[in-house]
């Protein structure tokens, strides 16, 4: 549902900049010059505490005198002002302003009861907010630039940026300067007191002139909002995020191996996936890829082909695009006998085809076309160095007119810098994705395959239908979960502490996730007469409340035989956690049954702030933060989602067998994440909760020890 309340920003009838000057030092002079020489043929107005004329306009001297219409206020005076001009604003019927000014939540404790007024007097009039601190918002179609920053603005595009960084916004905008790459509307959000990040990508999804949203996020006001609005929005367009912070330090200390791994990072790449947003990892592979995703068509496949002058960069280019994760095409028989009645004898046939460097524009378009036909490419990775016989802008002039023909996407590295401008204007101007090196090329092509891939496993399309329907999987069906008994095993858990063994291990049968029943002894009689009833051989695990990880200090003992070695085992393990650990709290021994062999896998899952319960999956055992072979989801799980957590992991993928490993149950394992994801789902007060292992048997599972933290 589109927010028809940010319209304002966007197509105001009318702009009223509160705060302008006539000194070039200040502010309120640049945006009164941007947005004077953008172009907009709206009504401009000035509001400053002097009299005069700016730009030819009068200067009012209060927003009052300002004559209709005006629709969007651009406020530059002090932070103590900004209320008042607010205020001013309610009574003149404006109902969007951007605030420029700073020194609000930024600028600490007064600053932050500042920003508060302002958002109260915006609530109580219906004024939409974007800022405070922030640098302002330009659209290049309409045109329109509420910004301070130096002319001139970028040229017109269709790739839209909204930034939480004015900084990153400001340097982003002076090198689309340098590079002609094109912008439909850029965005400052500053402290985002009201607009959010989520309220901007829905208003700016909608804008004719955007085939690409990007966004520069520091992180996001309400997760799972932002997952559903994203998603929307990826459905219809490509969206790309450069989330800062992935390496953030001072995290709080995790008490089991899912806390430790599943970080916040963790979170945000499984909300991107959930949502479809394409994860950036740098600024200048954000901008690659929404070049290739504003221009070229999408490919049916991963299959690429590789054209070249030279042999060196084609090799580049192979390894870069297996290591993105798609595969060299091989050419059909009727491409080689093609290509070979045109190239010389020393020329290389196979993909990647190196046509040698005295390869001159006709033949780079003969071999295009000969590719771009051959029905096992799915996309061509062009190679232009500078030719030593011919310009590059010939060649690429010869190859634009193919490109544009094409179903099939075609990037361009083009290598060098000063011998190739010529060329690099001329395929920027024709909308063709250029490159300096096969590396950016291979990752521009791989972002395609993998949105194509994106729209086939959301859309699905009927031989009957006009048009993509969505495709929504079910959730596992659930009715065998029992809730008295989950509650009654949470019953009296207190926050920050762990469930003991049994009621934790009572939770999971709650949820249908088959366990091995585990009984507490306290004493080495017990011990003995646990083991016994249980049946042989038993594993013997030190109960403690202050030892997450029992096998750290030796407190586990396998394989134990009779009910002697069970009461001697008791006296064993107690020994070596207080030997470790001389503070910890010893309740006893945990005992269970010995379980068939199998192969071993962690289950687990951590409550996020921001987006719910995260899931994790992979190599089980005491080594899995050193493997950290594991894969994450948000809850809940779809059939599908679990398969993806599989598939990613070497864990998964071994479940199929691997040289001596036999086959075990991958079916049962992702009923255990489907089902776990639901407990996670539905106990919000649950904070972390592992299995590990959980032992996957050729037929069936076994959670073997789990550990619940409230």
């Amino acid at each position: 549902m589109t927010d028809n309340s940010l319209t304002p920003f966007f197509q105001p009838r009318g702009v009223v900049i509160v705060g302008a000057s006539s000194s070039p030092i200040k502010l309120g002079y640049g945006v009164a010059r941007n947005l004077v020489n953008s172009g907009y043929d709206g009504a401009i107005h000035f509001v400053s505490q002097k009299t005069g004329n700016l730009f030819g306009r009068p200067v009012y001297t209060s927003l009052a005198e300002v004559p209709d219409p005006v629709d969007l206020a651009v406020l530059i005076v002090p932070a103590p002002g900004v209320a008042d001009a607010l205020r001013d604003c309610a009574a003149r019927g404006i109902h969007a302003a951007v605030i420029v000014s700073s020194g609000f939540r930024e600028a600490g404790a007064d600053g932050a009861r500042l920003e508060a007024e302002c958002l109260q007097i915006a609530r109580a009039h219906g004024i939409r907010l974007i800022g405070p601190n922030c640098i302002g918002l330009l659209d290049t179609h309409l045109p329109l630039d509420t910004t301070f920053l130096p002319p001139p603005m970028p040229q017109s595009g269709d790739v839209a940026f909204i930034s939480q960084s004015g900084a990153i916004c400001a340097a982003i905008i002076d090198w689309a300067r340098g590079q002609g790459f094109g912008f439909s509307r850029l965005i400052s959000l500053g402290n985002q007191a009201d607009v959010n990040e989520t309220d901007m990508l829905a208003a700016v999804a909608e804008d004719e002139h955007t085939r690409v949203l990007t966004l520069y996020l520091e992180g996001v006001s309400d997760g799972q909002r932002f997952i559903e609005e994203a998603a929307r929005v990826a459905r219809r367009k490509p969206v790309i995020a450069l989330k800062v912070g992935r390496y953030a330090s001072g995290q709080r200390a995790a008490a089991s191996h899912t806390g430790a791994l599943a970080g916040q990072d963790a979170a945000y790449a499984a909300a991107f996936e959930k949502a479809g947003i394409f994860r950036a990892g740098t600024s200048e592979e954000m901008f690659d890829w929404a070049s290739a995703l504003a221009s070229c068509p999408l490919p049916r496949g991963r299959r690429m082909a590789v054209l070249t002058n030279a042999g060196g960069p084609g090799v580049i280019a192979a390894d870069a695009l297996e290591r993105s994760g798609l595969s060299l095409a091989e050419l059909t028989p009727q491409t080689h006998a093609a290509l070979a009645s045109r190239l010389p004898p020393v020329a290389g046939l196979h993909n990647p085809v190196d046509m040698l460097a005295s390869a001159s524009p006709e033949t780079y378009a003969a071999c295009l076309r000969l590719l771009l036909d051959d029905p096992n490419v799915d996309g061509v990775l062009v190679i232009l160095p500078p030719p030593p016989m011919f310009s590059a802008e010939s060649v690429a002039d010869s190859l634009i007119p193919l490109i544009h023909a094409s179903p099939k996407p075609v990037v361009v590295a083009l290598m060098g810098e000063q011998l190739i401008q010529k060329a690099a204007g001329s395929l920027r101007a024709a909308r063709v994705p250029e490159y300096r090196f096969p590396e950016r090329a291979a990752s521009a092509l791989a972002v395609l395959a993998d949105r194509a891939e994106f729209l086939r496993s959301t859309y699905s399309v009927g031989k009957s239908e006009q048009a993509p329907v969505l495709r929504e999987a079910p959730l596992v069906g659930m009715l065998d979960i029992d809730h008295p008994a989950a509650q009654a095993a949470l019953a009296g858990a207190k926050p920050g502490r762990f469930l003991d063994p049994e009621p934790a291990t009572r939770l999971l049968a709650a949820y249908g996730i088959p366990t091995a029943p585990v009984k507490l002894a306290r004493s080495e009689a017990e011990a003995a007469e646990i083991a016994a009833g249980l049946g042989f051989p038993v594993v013997l695990k030190v109960a403690s409340p202050d030892i997450p990880h029992k096998s750290d200090v030796g407190g586990v003992l396998l394989n134990v035989q009779t009910p002697e070695k069970a009461a001697a085992g008791f006296r064993t393990v107690t020994a070596r956690a207080l030997r470790a650990r001389p503070d910890a709290k010893i309740e006893g021994v945990h005992l269970q049954r010995m379980l068939p062999d199998g192969q071993e896998v962690i289950v687990g899952a951590r409550r996020d702030d921001q987006f719910g319960a995260l899931m994790m999956f992979g190599s089980g055992g005491v080594e899995v933060e050193g493997l950290k072979d594991v894969a994450f989801a948000l809850a809940p799980l779809t059939a599908a989602d679990a398969e993806n957590m599989l598939r990613r992991t070497w864990a998964g993928r071994k479940l199929a067998g691997f040289r001596n490993i036999s086959p075990a149950d991958a079916e049962a394992v992702k009923e255990v994440l489907m089902r776990l994801a639901r407990l996670a789902h539905d106990l919000p007060e649950i904070a972390e909760i592992e299995i590990n292992p959980l032992r996957v048997l050729t037929k069936g599972v076994v959670a073997v020890d789990v550990r619940v933290k409230m």
